[in-house]
């Protein structure tokens, strides 16, 4: 009786009748739950997440095909079994199949809970910035290192980069496959080419936390400097920083006039970096008034060029990932006292100690400290000075990315970056040469207060010409001699 109990064929289909089959159609259905929940993860959250195409695109089906293919395999071995039982098959009219089947659905459900927990948390770390910095640690190390301390280090990556709305949503899953296969086949370039082209307008990005209509007052900043000379001497400028604010009608006054709602700022940058900008066209939009400036070396028809309309990223092209000059870098030292100005030539030698070429940052570590003992060879605080100076190194260059100042210009100001002065030259001006885009230091900040001391309380709210070190500035651009390196 027993033995016709056991040859009765089996009416269930014969994909359930072997255990790689069974095990195959578990992982299939576990991975294609998994991307029905990550969809509704996404879909109730505030902001998508740029890798969740990574996910679901490339992870989930590598599963559901790893699944498909041990199905069929199971099937292939099913059919070259013989009549024997094979250890691939079951028979449900066995106890202990019975008991091995019920252990392996007990297996299925803590597969599949087990699976929702991990797309889950695999969704969670997508999400962070740890992922973003840390998981393509080479590529993006530079940025991550500046944004830890950069005014935003508290805000996700992606509010920026992503922001909210569907069509940004899908550009942010096929760039982020991009990604993936960039760093896999090491095609990312080097350093990363910037300003990012596809990177959202600043108006859905920077304005949902800043609002330059609400803009109030003038900024009070003093810069402090230091000279290349052997006491290290001193040099701070006070400024007020005409920033405006927003008026009653709508309109902006000061620096921020640029982004005024009342005002449409287009222009035509011949480089990738936009810092050649020859050509400025301004809209009133109240009543349509057209003004057009142009470098007058510059005839090309505009139309061959596209036309970008002026926004935040124009000025504060670093926002968060900001690489410091040497100059600068060792300044702040200074300033912040990390560095003894004491020290007899300390910022000329550490500038030009940290401008030196190196192939990676752990020979740079090294040979700053080495070119630092040799030039202070009976300094008593010679680790101290080392110390800093490599921390400044690890902080701002990365040669196994080509990163450092030099590469991502920073238009704030117009010191090291002609910046400001891509349009504010006194070159660009309209065909009857009436109007110019004006070079006037005034126009956006006044100069209260320069030197050093006593100097600095001496206060003028007219405003001071700028003396450079010991003469009037005369020159048309601060960067034809100022590299960050100075």
């Amino acid at each position: 009786m027993q033995e016709e109990t056991n040859s009765t064929p089996s009416r269930r289909p014969r994909w359930f009748r072997n255990w790689m089959s069974l095990a195959g159609a578990v992982i299939a259905i576990g991975s294609v739950f998994a991307v029905l929940f990550l969809f509704a993860t996404e879909l109730f959250l505030p902001r998508s997440n740029p890798y969740m195409g990574i996910l679901v695109y490339i992870l989930a089906p590598a599963f559901f095909f790893l699944g498909v293919a041990l199905i069929i395999i199971g099937l292939w071995l099913q059919r070259r079994q013989k009549a024997e039982v094979s250890l691939w098959s079951f028979n449900l009219a066995l106890p202990r199949d019975r008991k091995m089947l019920a252990a392996f659905i007990g297996g299925a459900l803590t597969f599949l809970l087990c699976s929702t927990i991990g797309s889950y948390q695999t969704y969670r770390y997508t999400d962070s910035v740890q992922f973003c910095g840390l998981a393509c640690h080479v590529p993006m190390k530079p940025e991550y290192t500046a944004y830890l301390v950069s005014p935003h280090a508290r805000v996700a990556c992606v509010e920026c980069h992503v922001g909210a709305g569907a069509e940004w949503y899908a550009r942010s899953k096929l760039n982020g496959i991009r990604q993936l296969f960039d760093v896999t086949l090491g095609t990312i370039p080097r350093p990363i080419e910037t300003p990012i082209k596809n990177l959202r307008p600043a108006r859905a990005t920077c304005e949902q936390c800043h609002w330059p209509q609400r803009f109030i007052g003038d900024l009070d900043r003093t810069d402090y400097h230091y000279l290349s000379d052997e006491t290290n001497t001193p040099l701070a400028v006070r400024l007020l920083l005409k920033v405006g604010g927003g008026q009653l009608d709508g309109s902006m006054s000061g620096i921020h006039w640029h982004v005024s709602q009342n005002f449409s700022v287009q222009y035509i940058a011949k480089d990738r970096q936009r810092q050649n900008i020859p050509w400025v066209r301004v809209t009133d939009t109240r009543d349509g008034k057209v003004t057009i400036f142009k470098e007058g070396s510059f005839h090309d028809d505009p139309s061959k060029y596209d036309l970008r309309t002026m926004d935040c990223i124009d000025c504060h092209t670093r926002p968060s990932h900001r690489f410091l000059s040497p100059d600068e870098a060792v300044d702040a030292a200074i300033h912040a006292g990390l560095l003894d100005r004491s020290v007899p030539w300390l910022r000329s030698n550490i500038v030009a100690t940290l401008t030196a070429p190196y192939q990676t940052t752990e020979a740079a570590a090294k040979a700053i400290a080495a070119t630092l003992r040799v030039n202070y060879p009976k300094l008593t605080g010679i680790e101290r000075v080392v110390a800093e100076t490599q921390h400044i190194y690890r902080e701002n260059f990365f040669p196994e990315m080509k990163t450092d100042w030099r590469v991502h210009p920073d238009n704030i100001g117009h010191k090291i970056t002609d910046g400001c002065f891509r349009c504010h030259d006194g070159n660009h001006m309209t065909d009857d040469g009436k109007q110019v885009i004006s070079a006037n230091c005034n126009l956006c900040h006044t100069i209260l207060a320069q030197g050093s001391g006593k100097q600095l309380k001496q206060l003028n709210a007219a405003g001071e010409e700028f003396y450079h070190i010991d003469s009037v500035y005369t020159q048309p651009s601060c960067s034809m001699c100022h590299t960050g390196t100075l």
